[in-house]
């Protein structure tokens, strides 16, 4: 429960007064300043309890709900945050798939490894392993879902190959673990609930994993791994 201070709660004298100062000046009355004549100590006596027309509220307090009720406006306002796929017009099933999954992988309940085979800005094909969750937190996709540029693997994705100059690269990242050295192809070793995601069609992908062949239009070849997260217990 709130406190109350003078018939009014702790949390809503933190919301109507921007500064511990003002607050301390709403309880100086004309007759204190008169007598006192210095704004400065009629505030310290506020402060200590020898005036004023309310209860003492410390400015540690003060400082520390203040705090708090910014941090608790910011996540709400963070909460609220447009996905970038809302509003935009989809055509090609693979620019659905990611739509569908934007919220899910932003939130974490869900994290989706994605497979593109095409050919870069060179003429060179390449392909690559893309950890969408990773990619969501680190670029603004909104120039994606406007068909105003490619998804394309790079090589700080998972895992990168380019098929003209046979250049290869892996990379662990925050959320997943790269295994190259399986004698079955490669792993990828998800960091929350250690579960292993195997992307070799000819075997199951692992536990709480889907694969999805996506028929594109954008694409030579595009596959999703989704892998659901739970925490362990």
């Amino acid at each position: 429960m709130e406190e109350e201070q003078g018939g009014a709660t702790v949390d809503s004298i933190v919301n109507e007064f921007e500064t511990y100062e003002s607050f301390l000046d709403s309880q100086i009355s004309s007759l204190d300043l008169y007598y006192l004549e210095d704004e400065e100590l009629a505030r310290q006596l506020v402060e200590l309890g020898y005036r004023g027309s309310g209860e003492v509220l410390k400015r540690e307090e003060f400082e520390m709900r203040k705090a708090a009720a910014e941090a608790a406006r910011l996540a709400k306002k963070s909460q609220k945050k447009v996905l970038a796929s809302a509003g935009k017009e989809l055509t090609d099933n693979f620019l659905i798939a990611l739509a569908e999954r934007e919220d899910a992988n932003r939130s974490g309940k869900m994290t989706s490894i994605i497979f593109i085979r095409d050919y870069n800005s060179h003429g060179q094909e390449i392909s690559g392993y893309i950890d969408y969750s990773h990619r969501l937190k680190t670029e603004n996709f909104e120039g994606y879902f406007a068909g105003k540029k490619k998804l394309l693997p790079r090589s700080t994705d998972l895992s990168f190959y380019n098929w003209d100059t046979q250049s290869s690269t892996s990379n662990s990242n925050p959320y997943y673990q790269v295994i190259t050295d399986n004698a079955s192809g490669l792993l990828f070793k998800n960091k929350r609930d250690r579960k292993i995601i195997n992307v070799d069609p000819k075997v199951s992908s692992g536990d709480n994993t889907t694969r999805s062949l996506i028929e594109t239009g954008l694409y030579i070849q595009v596959v999703i791994f989704d892998h659901i997260t739970r925490r362990k217990a």
